[in-house]
């Protein structure tokens, strides 16, 4: 079993922003699979299905970004997955626009929803699909660039990224992490 969250924030006031960009990739991944998100448990929006023939559960945690971990410390507790087995969705600003980097394990950064995770988890040996948001102009406030919306050029990109990154997630279930990181970083 694989437990697969998508890093965001619920409302509709955040919607398709820069940070929700994992909501938006574990939605593809719903629809692609045929997989409800219609459930909701342990502060989380989720559906269950197969993907790549392993049971896996897609979650948006509905904590707020800065408090992910406290969801995803629920849905480790309850399922006992083993570390590896757990595979975040993240918005990042320090790799290109549009661009895709998996990783096995590692540190937050500076995000603070993977600060969150790996402080409730007490670990950072979860995998993750990064995806570049791009990065503020000039004296731009960080929060209010990654709370932005992308452009309709940017949108066009980060579409076909988010669809990618559906595609990596698929493949890391499938044939392994080492062979996504082979194929997309």
């Amino acid at each position: 079993m694989f437990l697969i969250i998508g890093l965001g924030n619920p409302g509709r006031d955040y919607a398709h922003t820069r940070h929700n960009i994992g909501f938006d990739v574990v939605n593809i991944l719903a629809d692609e699979n045929g997989i409800d998100m219609n459930r909701i448990k342990f502060n989380s929006i989720y559906g269950q299905g197969i993907i790549g023939g392993q049971k896996v559960i897609l979650i948006r945690p509905q904590t707020y970004m800065n408090n992910s971990g406290r969801a995803v410390l629920d849905w480790y507790n309850f399922y006992k997955v083993p570390m590896e087995n757990i595979i975040v969705i993240v918005d990042d600003i320090d790799i290109d626009f549009g661009s895709i980097r998996i990783k096995r394990k590692g540190s937050a950064g500076s995000h603070n929803g993977l600060k969150s995770i790996i402080y409730s988890l007490q670990s950072e040996d979860f995998s993750r699909v990064k995806i570049g948001i791009g990065d503020r102009k000039g004296e731009q406030d960080l929060a209010s660039f990654v709370l932005s919306r992308f452009s309709e050029a940017e949108k066009e990109i980060i579409d076909d990224t988010s669809s990618m990154a559906s595609r990596a997630v698929e493949e890391i279930i499938e044939l392994g992490i080492d062979e996504a990181m082979n194929k997309y970083n």
